[in-house]
């Protein structure tokens, strides 16, 4: 097999092959997609027809496909089962098209963003006091309706796999299901964050009818802890009747909490619950001080607490009926020093071998930048949506240029110049969190202080700003 991978590397960091491929990589106006997308459906063998340059592309990227399927011990009737949804297509043109761009890298880069996250309004019902958004109103400028259209035919074009609408609240928006079906058509995959509460039985339909297919729920406890967290009284209770109604619907549904020094001792109750609701996946999400959640920063858990909740997720992955998942990029490492039965990579887990163990280092941890980007309702353009960090504007800037060659995007891709994080041995499947580093230090490439290893770094923050930290 690292025979194979090793054959399948050279290929593809042939200066040839890439000035090839790179060739291959703009949109069709005439097939209605990019170029690598259509090549990859006729070299599959999901079309017949198509104009003569994209055939022309097909005959360069089926030999890639080959070699890649090869290396990984994988036939093309599998390859072909494989991406049988148009979205999946799109990740595969994607990972072509950043093989073109960027080669072989640790951790890999793509071609275009896998996901984009869109606060697609700030309106909200409710006032979370973790809100990274400080959500509530409307922002004066926000995108209308025709030119969030336009933004999605700019993802489409770009290559984006998935679009998740987020907020705010993105089900109080009137427009919302004019888009997501649009983005749909589109072959894109639709996701959408919500704190659950207005998904009745004639919403779940609507979104179902609409192109949505993932659905990202908050909960952040027990009733007290999570209505304390959302600040409206009676908001638990809508919020679990919104998952059991998005799990009757057939939705893939990830059940996400936010976890403090307040609901830490919650993590096992709502597990239990989410496993009893038969919802899909778990999340941990990491607390990062933005937004309203810079007023709660001494609520942060330390890095001994952050520690032993990786440490419990990975072990109860073992027995639970769910996948139990973590934004915390160290989630990785705790797993490889663990035994390491399965890997988290980047919202996944995957069960090890050393084929799929080389694999992790290439997904690596933070996807900062690299895997996504996020989009504010005023369509400024950031590494992530707890990274308030303008790189651009999605009215103004080409997206294309940007994704290549826009400098903190390359910085955050670079695990090798981290401060500290750059020497550890874990970097490319873990490199800690660029936006923890941010908010903490105003430096992205300053160390997460949530880490085990960066354990002074907590220590000088807390004396500084959390009188209150014990030392």
């Amino acid at each position: 097999m690292l025979d194979k991978l090793s054959v399948f590397m050279q290929l593809v960091n042939n200066p040839i092959t890439k000035k090839s491929l790179q060739g291959l990589t703009a949109y069709c106006e005439k097939c209605g997609k990019n170029r690598l997308e259509v090549a990859i459906e006729l070299a599959l063998g999901y079309r017949e027809d198509a104009c003569w340059k994209c055939k022309l592309a097909a005959k360069s990227v089926k030999p890639v496909l080959k070699k890649g399927a090869e290396a990984f011990n994988v036939g093309m009737d599998e390859l072909r089962e494989k991406f049988k949804d148009a979205y999946w297509r799109k990740g595969l043109a994607s990972v072509i098209k950043g093989l073109a761009f960027f080669g072989v890298r640790k951790p890999f880069v793509p071609g275009a963003p896998f996901q984009v996250v869109w606060d697609i309004t700030y309106a909200c019902n409710l006032r979370c006091r973790h809100c990274y958004a400080t959500a509530g109103k409307p922002l004066p400028d926000e995108l209308t309706t025709e030119e969030a259209l336009s933004v999605i035919d700019k993802l489409d074009r770009l290559g984006v796999t998935i679009i998740s609408f987020s907020g705010g609240e993105p089900l109080v928006r009137k427009d919302i299901f004019e888009l997501t079906s649009y983005a749909a058509e589109k072959g894109i995959y639709v996701a959408i964050a919500t704190n659950g509460t207005l998904i009745d039985e004639e919403t779940a339909k609507k979104m179902k009818e609409n192109g949505i297919s993932y659905v990202q729920i908050s909960l952040d406890g027990k009733k007290e802890t999570h209505e304390a967290f959302r600040g409206i009284k009676g908001c638990y209770d809508r919020t679990i009747e919104g998952i059991k109604n998005a799990v009757k619907h057939g939705f893939f549904v990830n059940v996400s909490m936010t976890v403090t020094k307040l609901n830490y001792q919650d993590v096992p109750a709502v597990i239990e619950l989410c496993e009893k609701l038969g919802v899909n996946w778990f999340m941990h999400y990491n607390f990062i001080p933005t937004g309203r959640g810079r007023e709660i920063v001494d609520l942060d858990i330390t890095p001994e607490q952050r520690e032993e909740l990786l440490k419990f997720l990975y072990n109860r992955n073992k027995t639970s009926n769910i996948s139990l998942l973590s934004t915390a990029p160290q989630f990785a490492r705790v797993a490889l020093q663990c035994e390491a039965g399965f890997i988290p990579t980047h919202f996944y887990n995957i069960e090890s071998g050393e084929r799929l163990r080389q694999l992790a280092e290439f997904i690596g941890g933070c996807g900062a930048g690299r895997f996504y980007f996020a989009i504010k309702a005023n369509g400024d353009i950031q590494p992530c949506v707890f990274f308030p960090l303008k790189v651009g504007n999605i009215r103004e800037d080409d997206l294309e240029d940007l994704w290549l060659h826009n400098q903190v995007f390359e910085d955050l891709r670079n695990k090798d110049i981290l401060k500290g994080c750059g020497s550890c041995g874990y970097r490319y499947y873990c490199g800690g969190c660029r936006a923890r580093a941010f908010n903490y230090f105003g430096d992205y490439l300053m160390p997460d202080p949530g880490c085990i290893n960066n354990k002074k770094y907590w220590e000088e923050i807390y004396k500084e700003v959390c009188p209150r930290y014990p030392s």
